[in-house]
């Protein structure tokens, strides 16, 4: 996965017949729910399509069911039988995530932070092998901790994650859902709140989302501008500090608009 994949976008794995809808979102990256939006009822059902779309060769993660529950060792049969796929490990924990590991290796891992648990044991989860990247379960996490998801009483959470996935290297994490889907302007406040803390993109749950986390998380024209000439200005230095629009640059500051010029660029979609 390149690392400014910015929105992942869940499709509930019992109805395959909107792939192509959510593909054509505009989505970084699809992801098969084998968990939240499936019924217990229907669980069989939406594994057995999730393979039969994966047998077509159609890019996607799958978000596999918990370790603990009666499904977990069904998907993850399925999964074996499909080389190509990744998965989401929901309410990950650092027993449950090596766990899982141990069962797809090579395989492209997410692991789901959703519970105090999982969220007491970060260090342990980031160096689990395999993981690529963390992802925030915001919704389900507010739900058992009781910190509300508004303004800025999670931002301590959210910011422990994104350290925790810098320090180990990882792809920086992705922030959980915006449950509200009708309103792009939330929509685009609650991404740029997420890049601004370090997140690398943001899950969504609607295609209308998609639009405006992809615009979030690309580069304003003024930072790209900025950006080439902070380059320039210090190419033309030979690498020594200089000075852009009256402020001192150096190595740092070079490195951090080297990314923006990096984040610029187009994502292919799924």
């Amino acid at each position: 996965m390149s690392p400014i994949t910015r929105s992942l976008i869940f499709l509930p794995g019992h109805r395959p017949d909107r792939f192509d809808k959510a593909a054509a979102s505009g989505a970084h990256e699809v992801i098969f729910d084998l968990e939240d939006a499936v019924a217990p009822a229907a669980k069989a059902t939406a594994r057995d399509a999730a393979a039969a779309l994966l047998a077509t060769g159609r890019p996607a993660l799958v978000r596999i069911n918990a370790m603990e529950t009666e499904w977990f060792e069904d998907d993850i049969r399925m999964l074996l039988s499909r080389p190509g796929a990744g998965a989401m490990l929901p309410k990950a924990d650092a027993q449950s995530l090596a766990h899982t590991a141990r069962m797809l290796p090579g395989r492209r891992l997410i692991a789901l932070v959703e519970t105090v648990r999982g969220y007491l044991e970060l260090r342990q989860l980031v160096n689990v092998s395999g993981v690529e990247r963390l992802a925030f379960g915001s919704v389900d996490f507010s739900a058992e901790s009781g910190i509300e998801d508004e303004g800025n009483a999670m931002t301590a959470v959210r910011t422990q994650i994104v350290l925790e996935s810098c320090h180990a290297g990882l792809l920086a994490p992705v922030d959980g859902v915006s449950v509200n889907f009708n309103d792009a302007v939330q929509m685009r406040a609650d991404a740029l709140r997420s890049r601004q803390l370090g997140f690398g993109g943001k899950l969504c749950i609607h295609p209308h989302q998609v639009a405006s986390v992809n615009a979030a998380f690309l580069p304003t024209p003024e930072q790209v501008q900025w950006a080439m000439r902070v380059i320039e200005a210090f190419e033309g230095s030979d690498g020594a500090a200089t000075a852009v629009d009256g402020k001192m640059i150096d190595k740092p500051v070079v490195e951090k608009a080297r990314r923006i010029v990096r984040e610029s660029r187009p994502t292919v979609a799924a």
